[in-house]
């Protein structure tokens, strides 16, 4: 099979590399916004490299791997599903919710595949804390607390196309709940705080945020994110039952130390960045993606999952500006899809 990867940043050096060495994947077609870096990625890995978007879809592919700015995603997903392509696509689908419901309509249509890249489904502590959940070796779960920790913030140009922290980085957390517990998320109460660089604020935008959300058994969550934990980068999930409690991202490579005598040392060498964190998982899910083209498996991951993650962090996004709770079925009535 052909494939188009389009995006040629960090991430999609990861997939096309990942995807180049699969034996199920014949040949790449690689583009990017900035053609020089796609031609070295492509010159270094023996593929093709094309000028542009247009390029992708006129020289015939089998499927489409969309790695752009979150700004694209929507209109090239559309663009793949009436080429009748399968497409696998990094999050969020848009950076709201009509652009979602566009995006997911236009799928639904045309009868195509769509796989999101929420790449904690791969990772093999979550998958673990997923199958201590289902197998009730928990008891009744309680309580979850989840945080992702950014070492250092993003550029300062890319925080006003982020989204925000709850829309960006929180979206992994909201998604990884849903996914490990099997429930949903019936209200929300968040707060977040710009203290930090100026640029945050100037962003409209904060730099650290957190959540307390009520599940639809009465379980309650908490999740937590920074851009500034000088620590190291520290991701991880706490589930805790009547019966047993299970942490995942807990190893040598946590940024935390004990202030116990007798705890253990700190990390010698914490984890960088998301990248090296989930590198496993990246590989996983993208080979996840192949074997959802060759009818090996069903999709891991659809467009639903990632709108349902999407809307509670826009449920996150209202809490925090009006400083009050917010259930979820408020978000769906307020937002209305763009199209039809």
């Amino acid at each position: 099979m052909r494939i188009g990867v389009i995006g040629t940043g960090r991430i999609g050096t990861i997939h096309a590399n990942t995807l180049s060495r699969s034996r199920e994947v014949g040949s790449l077609i690689l583009t990017d916004a900035d053609p020089a870096r796609a031609q070295a990625l492509a010159h270094r890995l023996g593929e093709t490299a094309a000028p542009g978007v247009e390029e992708i879809f006129r020289w015939g592919v089998d499927a489409v791997v969309i790695t752009t700015a979150t700004a694209a995603h929507a209109e090239l997903i559309g663009r793949a599903a009436r080429s009748g392509l399968p497409v696998f696509c990094e999050k969020p689908i848009a950076l709201d919710l009509p652009g979602t419901l566009h995006a997911l309509a236009e799928v639904e249509a045309a009868g195509t595949v769509l796989q999101m890249g929420f790449q904690r489904r791969f990772d093999a502590g979550y998958a673990g804390a997923r199958e201590a959940v289902r197998s009730g070796r928990l008891g009744r779960l309680h309580t979850v607390r989840a945080t992702t920790s950014d070492q250092s913030p993003p550029p300062p140009e890319w925080l006003p196309l982020s989204g925000g922290l709850f829309r960006d980085t929180l979206i992994h957390d909201f998604d990884a709940l849903r996914w490990v517990t099997g429930r949903e998320v019936t209200d929300v109460y968040a707060a977040g705080s710009d203290a930090g660089p100026p640029m945050f604020r100037q962003a409209g935008d904060v730099s650290t945020g957190g959540a307390l959300l009520t599940l639809d058994d009465g379980t309650l969550a908490t999740a937590t994110a920074t851009r500034l934990n000088g620590a190291g980068y520290d991701v991880r999930m706490e589930l805790a039952g009547e019966r047993d409690t299970v942490v995942v991202g807990l190893d040598d490579r946590t940024p935390v130390a004990s202030t116990e005598p007798t705890g253990p040392p700190a990390a010698s060498r914490p984890w960088t960045g998301f990248l090296e964190r989930f590198g496993p998982a990246y590989e996983a899910e993208l080979r996840a993606f192949v074997e959802v083209l060759r009818g090996e498996r069903p999709n891991p991951c659809d467009g639903q999952e990632a709108l349902q993650a999407l809307r509670i962090a826009e449920a996150c996004e209202v809490s925090r500006r009006e400083r009050r709770p917010v259930r979820l079925l408020e978000i769906q009535d307020r937002v209305q899809p763009s199209y039809g």
